[in-house]
């Protein structure tokens, strides 16, 4: 695993594919943006319509479950079940979801089995799979994604966690692109964060991915201090501020 690690990390320096021509293709989001999510939404629509995507991949559902075999006409209560839609607001990737469905285009969850996740809190095989480098900037976005109030001694459990969602994701997008056809995008939406090329899925791809195959994208400045191929546009929504708000709650539950 530390030698995948280090090809994907040397790919850094390498010049990515195009997206247009890319076999595989990173959407790095922010969850609570919307225009983020259309713009997805459309390059699926636009993929599908040139016959060139092959499959779907996404961090809001579970692996192995997919939309393979359903009907293009299925309705979305249908596909909602098939995926076992479970936490995501459906609203706000229904169009990225449908526009592959209604294409014919299979959408497969890549996210680690949440049934899997304690058992990878405590596998400390985790802990050597990354770069200490990778892994210190996964301990950091841990730590700033629970607002630094999450207990020292969970910070590594919590870390593992993301480092085998990681490798979920890879696998399944991995898959999707082995069976694709030639010529054909594999298109995979994740947080940011999964998506960054220093720290996140792309350094858990096997070897029979080439790095010029991949190519990274992220919308605007809110992703500035991580690593893509190319940056978009995006309108920026305002919203509250979820640690402060956890902050103000902890302290209100405070005794005395």
């Amino acid at each position: 695993m530390r030698r995948l690690a280090w090809i994907a990390v040397a790919s850094l320096c390498l010049v990515a594919m195009p997206a247009r021509s890319a076999g595989l293709l990173i959407f790095g989001e922010v969850h609570d943006q919307p225009d983020q999510q259309r713009q997805v939404a459309d390059e699926v629509q636009r993929l599908a319509a040139d016959g060139r995507l092959a499959a779907v991949v996404l961090e809001m559902a579970e692996a192995p479950r997919s939309t393979a075999g359903l009907p293009r006409d299925a309705a979305e209560a249908q596909v909602q079940q098939t995926l076992q839609w479970r936490v995501w607001p459906w609203d706000r990737y229904a169009a990225v979801v449908m526009n592959a469905v209604r294409a014919g285009v299979p959408v497969q969850g890549g996210n680690l089995p949440r049934e899997q996740m304690r058992a990878a809190m405590a596998d400390a095989s985790l802990d050597a799979v990354l770069a200490p480098a990778a892994r210190a900037l996964l301990t950091g976005e841990v730590r700033d994604g629970h607002c630094g109030m999450l207990p020292e001694a969970q910070v590594p459990g919590m870390v593992r966690i993301q480092i085998a969602r990681d490798r979920s994701m890879a696998a399944t997008a991995a898959q999707a692109l082995q069976a694709a056809g030639p010529r054909q995008t594999v298109l995979l939406l994740v947080g940011a964060q999964h998506a960054s090329r220093d720290r996140g899925l792309v350094l858990h791809l096997p070897a029979s991915v080439a790095p010029p195959q991949v190519h990274v994208v992220m919308f605007g400045s809110l992703s500035e201090r991580l690593v893509a191929d190319e940056r978009r546009d995006a309108k920026f929504t305002p919203q509250a501020d979820h640690c402060a708000d956890l902050r103000r709650s902890v302290a209100a539950s405070a005794p005395g």
